[in-house]
């Protein structure tokens, strides 16, 4: 027995080293899956950033494609308010288109539409001819 603890601090170095080393590659290897998982976290961060500025240029696209329909909606907006005072006469030449259509005469048309004995015969011209 002597002369196994004889030995036996030189044992225990051996395996105090063993252990080390195995802790030692244990923590290279962690090291190195870690530094993996970084490069990829960073490639997708990359990525991530790239969509992004792709998304914010395709909304300022749709603000200002939204801000020139706003502008159009605007003018369709007045032209329809514009074309809503005029709209009285357009009510009187559409019943006069109607009334040709069912076969009325031009001084029938004058009297009831209150119109111009040449617009009357116009409107009887183009749209008998239908």
């Amino acid at each position: 027995m002597s002369y196994f603890l004889q030995y036996l601090p030189h044992l225990l170095s051996v395996l105090s080293l063993i252990f080390v080393f195995v802790l030692l590659r244990q923590l290279h290897a962690v090291d190195k899956k870690h530094t993996q998982q970084l490069q990829q976290l960073t490639k997708q961060l990359v990525i991530s950033r790239s969509e992004t500025k792709e998304i914010r240029m395709g909304v300022l696209g749709l603000g200002k494609k939204l801000a020139g329909l706003e502008s159009v909606t605007t003018e369709v907006s007045e032209k329809q308010e514009e074309l809503q005072l005029i709209e009285p006469d357009s009510k009187l030449y559409s019943r006069a288109v109607k009334m040709v259509e069912l076969g009325a005469k031009v001084d029938e048309i004058v009297r009831e539409c209150e119109l111009p004995l040449a617009e009357a015969e116009l409107l009887v011209s183009l749209h008998k001819s239908d």
